[in-house]
């Protein structure tokens, strides 16, 4: 067996429009060990949740998986019976999505959902206990008195209620991987804080590795032990947390980090922007997909897309900036 959980190598989703074909994922790979948190950064339209529901198995119509492998515990996720990938949903890998509200059913209670949950994978569990459990996930996951909430629906609960009610749902089942699509992005700041703080305390109790996806450079900081960058699709730089922060080597990664805020700039200093807008993917450039906004483009980087090259240990960039730097045809 693989020392990694997961193994994505050259993954490759499409989306066959009317207008014409959109490649969502153009051909990313990278590996998680377990234990490990990654996070998965860039900006909306990047092919981050896109990639996430193809490891999933819920990648809708037009979208179809056209290249690449994904491996779990060295087993094929692509080659799975439509059963097999429901039972790796929940019981072995689960999901948590952006909006809780529309992710609950608001007929049923809580209790219902989680418990649900439970029996669809361990047929053997009786009601009593399957109730049990479900009060117990609630009370880890820091809701208080379970047992009343237990009984409620989705619409009784506040905003980060849902929000960590989902999280005991998906781990109901002690999942090995979880994947958290932007978690905390309809929370307000405080409320975002207290469910980071949350899946950090529940990430050391339980081993689970995670998928940590988001555009928000503070939350990978915060709980993140490697991250990889997207941008139109791309992986475009990938490395350990501190290595992205201080050391960023991808004109795009940097310019992400100069457009955030900073408690200790001085008063009044104006956030630089990356100039031009994000690429159209109908008609995608035939080079590096951020060379037209990128300050050092090349004549090469409007015609050929970059290697990945190694910047450093567990470092790698997709930049003809590096490849010259290694001593390559870099123009």
């Amino acid at each position: 067996m693989s020392e990694n959980l997961l193994e994505v190598k050259d993954l490759r989703v499409t989306f066959f429009t009317p207008a014409g074909e959109v490649k969502a994922v153009d051909g990313i790979s990278y590996t998680l060990k377990e234990h490990e948190v990654m996070g998965i950064v860039g900006e909306s339209g990047s092919g981050k949740s896109v990639e996430a529901y193809s490891i999933m198995g819920l990648l809708a119509n037009p979208g179809r998986i056209v290249g690449g492998s994904v491996t779990f515990e060295g087993e094929d996720l692509l080659a799975y019976t439509a059963e097999q990938k429901r039972e790796f949903r929940g019981s072995k890998a689960s999901m948590i999505f952006q909006n809780p509200m529309t992710c609950l059913n608001p007929v049923y209670t809580i209790g219902d959902q989680l418990t649900e949950a439970l029996t669809c994978h361990d047929k053997s569990i009786s009601k009593a206990e399957a109730k049990k459990r479900a009060i117990e996930m609630l009370e880890l996951v820091g809701i208080n008195n379970a047992p009343k909430r237990f009984d409620q629906y989705p619409h009784e609960f506040s905003g980060g209620m849902r929000q960590r009610a989902m999280i005991a749902m998906a781990l109901i089942c002690h999942p090995k991987l979880l994947i958290a699509d932007e978690p905390t992005t309809a929370l307000d700041v405080t409320i975002q804080a207290q469910i980071l703080e949350l899946m950090k305390s529940l990430q050391a109790k339980t081993g689970m590795a995670i998928i940590f996806i988001t555009h928000n450079l503070g939350v990978v900081a915060e709980i993140c032990d490697h991250v990889s960058v997207m941008y139109a699709g791309h992986i475009m730089e990938q490395g350990k947390v501190d290595d992205i922060f201080y050391s960023p080597s991808h004109p795009y990664t940097q310019g992400l980090l100069r457009s955030m805020p900073n408690l200790d700039d001085e008063k009044g200093k104006k956030l630089i922007p990356i100039e031009g807008t994000p690429v159209d993917l109908l008609d995608p450039p035939k080079g590096c997909a951020f060379g037209p906004r990128c300050e050092h483009c090349m004549k090469i980087c409007l015609s050929k897309q970059p290697p990945i090259v190694e910047v450093g240990e567990e470092h790698y960039s997709a930049c003809w900036l590096r490849v010259r730097e290694k001593g390559g045809a870099a123009k």
